[in-house]
């Protein structure tokens, strides 16, 4: 199975006097990247969220996002004694060290002391988080599978224009190779008719030299090993997709490697028929490519 790494997913949800919204979506990465918003007063939600993405998703830049709520609207808004009795400790002793070293502080009013991390804490209490954070790590477990479901989704039409593509780049190849047959006696009848040339114009010319540098040429323009390697390519390229993923990074290393093939083609054609096919194949290859960066 085939996964993209394009996906969303969104979901409502709600436990004892709470709701929540959640957002989950990805696009490509070159590797995991996990970005996650979530309320840091519900003790070990972060951590198990984390954990359940690792586990499903081994590539793309994954945001979550989780929004949760109080129905209670009355005292809503409660005094952490314990947070609040920290942070005084802690201001008297900078305050204290400020002293000793003839330094003056602003003073510090009860908005300031307020907005201070946990000192005000919405909801219920500390007493209800553990329950929330089971709650809410179930109904996740709903989020992500659609989530993935999208991922599957993605990934099959992904894989049928990739297979479109391959079979495209074989045909091209194939071409290719037939091309190059005819081109093979278009080349040796231009190196007689060049040698030819060469022994009338230089009198005294080693012949033996001249066709031997000759057919050094005509070695260093032969396309076979490029078409034999893009065959393969395309073989290698097939397993991949049949294997599935996690496998994005190697069929991109893939991809680069028939670009190279198709370059060299080019460069070596000496052929109008073969050019052709060498620009059509990288057309296809780019085009290819754009594709593979969103394979999980």
């Amino acid at each position: 199975m085939l996964y993209s790494m394009t996906a969303f997913a969104a979901a409502k949800g709600e436990f004892e006097g709470q709701n929540w919204t959640w957002e989950l979506r990805s696009v490509n990465g070159k590797g995991l990247d996990l970005r996650l918003r979530v309320p840091d007063w519900i003790e070990g939600l972060e951590a198990g969220l984390r954990a359940r993405l690792s586990k499903a998703v081994t590539r793309g830049n994954v945001s979550l996002t989780l929004r949760v709520q109080s129905e209670d609207r009355s005292g809503a808004l409660t005094l952490n004694e314990a947070a609040l009795e920290d942070v005084l400790t802690a201001m008297a002793g900078i305050e204290a060290r400020a002293m000793d070293r003839g330094l003056s502080l602003a003073p510090a009013n009860a908005a300031d002391i307020v907005g201070l991390r946990n000192v005000l804490e919405t909801g219920s209490g500390a007493q209800e988080t553990g329950a929330l954070c089971k709650a809410l790590l179930a109904d996740f477990e709903g989020v992500l599978e659609s989530f993935l479901d999208m991922r599957r989704a993605e990934g099959t039409a992904l894989a049928l224009v990739l297979g479109a593509q391959l079979d495209e780049i074989e045909a091209l190849t194939t071409q290719g190779a037939e091309v190059a047959v005819a081109r093979k006696d278009e080349l040796e009848q231009g190196f007689r008719t060049a040698l030819a040339r060469i022994m009338e114009a230089a009198s005294g010319a080693d012949e033996a030299r001249v066709a031997q540098e000759l057919a050094i040429m005509a070695v260093k323009l032969d396309v076979t090993e490029e078409i034999d390697r893009l065959h393969a390519h395309v073989g290698a390229a097939r397993d991949l997709l049949a294997q599935g993923s996690p496998m994005g990074r190697k069929l991109d290393f893939l991809s680069q490697e028939f670009n190279r093939e198709a370059n060299t083609l080019c460069s070596k054609a000496q052929n109008t028929g073969l050019t052709r096919i060498g620009l059509g194949l990288k057309t296809v290859i780019d085009q290819m490519r754009e594709q593979v960066q969103n394979v999980e």
